[in-house]
């Protein structure tokens, strides 16, 4: 081959990486500007209703609907056995595949509704909460509902269709608020919130149904479901994981200290830790899939981490700032159905938001892992995080009561990621050959946006009095949006001028 010849053969290799490179990124930002924005709207309307609730329900029917939706959520985890993540990485699938596997997951969340209906007895004995076991018979309908729609919402993922996608959650988180509200404002009390959790398991099937229509035939191969169950027994152990690192802390907090404190605790955790959860599933809805397809290209997957890196922490640093600057005033200003304030959740709030800062910046080590082919060391990461909160949480049930014990319950989180970010760090270092300085050049200039905030907010609060409450947070409100415009207006980097530095490098 002559030297002309091979030039150009190698320009059009590098064109069609650089184009490929572009693709991806063009494909992970549509994912986060879709995803993101629909879940924040999403949350929005949530949280807002919610708020709305509360003033409905006493602290006790509060605690209650949390620990049977805690216990909801961890069932739900096993019912499809992970094979919603092995469908979505399977390089290949088939029509009888689809169906063969509808109607395995229907089947398996069947199983699992049943094993609800009978451990529910004993859920209540535990706990020594009369009637809490007839509000798990909701629990147990939703399981096979949240089964049918795995199928049409996997292949949605699997083809990238992020719109259709925030356009259905979006809709169905809308639907189940609106019912979750209008039930506690009938006088239904913990079952608005129970019955609103089971009603959006439904509202999703019915979305995911008209954006991605889906009608199983009657026919069943085991031979085309072995394969996505063997790879999704290990992922299904990740995602049993996942939820118990989620819910495990409602329900210690609710044995330890009863639902009343629990209540406190849901409240100060729902307001500082959903909104880094809810980053948290958008991270590893649209990574997953990006990162699965460029997992053999070092160099696509190191740029498109150090881009999730960046857009994760300008995401979420300035609002927990936020957060924390608001908590002592929000939670004053919210009340139960007797009147009662939620004032003493604001340490826990405070504590949780800076530990939700954490937590999120964890969050794509594990689309990273398992994209990579790695869902024992994701297992055995979730099995540490698991391991330390719950170690942390007994020793601290064990030794505080009451307040005390919700606030140290807080402060648990706050010291276990440190540590697990250490490992997660080394590991990135090892694998994608990410230097720390690199890592942390992503979070500057969310730094120095949560530094004005917290500036702005603090010279505000000279000239306002303590007692001003809506005040308070109105400027804490004015001050997110300055920074928030600040950092967005300086750290919009174009897909085109990334390639570029890419292509200038090689």
């Amino acid at each position: 081959m002559t030297a002309p010849r091979f030039c150009r053969l190698a320009l059009d290799i590098q064109t069609h990486d650089l184009n490929e490179q572009d693709k991806h990124y063009k494909d992970l930002r549509r994912g986060f500007n879709w995803l993101g924005g629909a879940t924040v709207f999403a949350k929005l309307i949530d949280s807002a209703t919610i708020l709305l609730v509360l003033l409905f329900l006493t602290k006790e029917q509060v605690g209650t609907a949390s620990l049977v939706v805690s216990v909801g959520a961890v069932v739900e985890s096993m019912s499809a056995l992970g094979t919603g993540e092995a469908l979505l990485q399977a390089k290949s699938v088939s029509r009888l595949r689809l169906d063969s596997l509808f109607w395995f997951v229907i089947g398996m969340a069947s199983l699992v509704a049943v094993v609800v209906l009978i451990a529910a007895p004993w859920i209540q004995l535990l706990y020594g909460a009369s009637g809490l076991a007839v509000y798990f018979i909701v629990i147990a309908l939703k399981q096979p509902i949240v089964g049918a729609t795995l199928v049409p919402l996997t292949m949605m993922n699997r083809a990238l269709q992020f719109e259709r996608i925030a356009i259905v959650n979006t809709c169905a988180t809308f639907a189940a608020a609106l019912t979750r509200l209008g039930l506690a404002v009938g006088g239904t009390g913990a079952w608005a919130l129970v019955i609103g959790f089971a009603a959006h398991g439904l509202y999703m099937l019915i979305g995911a149904q008209i954006a991605k229509p889906f009608v199983p035939k009657l026919r069943f191969r085991w031979r085309e479901v072995s394969p996505l169950v063997h790879f999704g027994v290990r992922s299904f152990t990740w995602n049993l994981m996942h939820q118990l690192i989620r819910n495990v802390d409602f329900m210690l907090v609710g044995w330890f200290y009863g639902l009343s404190q629990l209540a406190i605790y849901r409240v100060a955790f729902d307001i500082a830790m959903e909104p880094a959860v809810a980053v948290g599933a958008v991270v590893n809805r649209t990574a997953f899939p990006v990162f699965a397809r460029i997992a053999e290209a070092k160099e696509h997957l190191r740029q498109v981490f150090n881009w999730s890196t960046r857009r994760i922490a300008v995401l979420v640093s300035p609002l927990m700032a936020a957060l924390i600057l608001a908590a002592d005033p929000l939670t004053a200003l919210i009340h139960d159905g007797q009147g009662h304030s939620y004032a003493a959740a604001a340490l826990p709030l405070q504590l949780l938001a800076a530990a939700a800062l954490l937590r999120v910046n964890l969050q794509l080590i594990d689309p990273l892992l398992l994209a990579t082919g790695r869902p024992g060391t994701a297992m055995r990461l979730s099995a540490a995080t698991l391991l330390l909160l719950s170690v942390g949480i007994l020793v601290v049930g064990l030794h505080f009561q009451g307040r005390a014990g919700v606030i140290a319950v807080s402060a648990v989180w706050l010291a276990v990621y440190p540590l697990l970010l250490t490992w997660s760090v080394r590991y990135i270092h090892r694998t994608l050959e990410i230097g720390i300085a690199n890592l942390a050049s992503n979070f500057i200039a969310p730094a120095i946006g949560a530094a004005v905030l917290i500036v702005i907010v603090e010279l505000c609060r000279i000239w306002v009095p303590s007692d001003a409450l809506e005040l308070q947070l109105g400027i804490v409100v004015v001050a997110t949006v300055i920074a928030y415009a600040g950092i967005f207006r300086y750290v919009r980097q174009p897909i085109e001028a990334i390639s570029r530095s890419v292509e200038g490098r090689d």
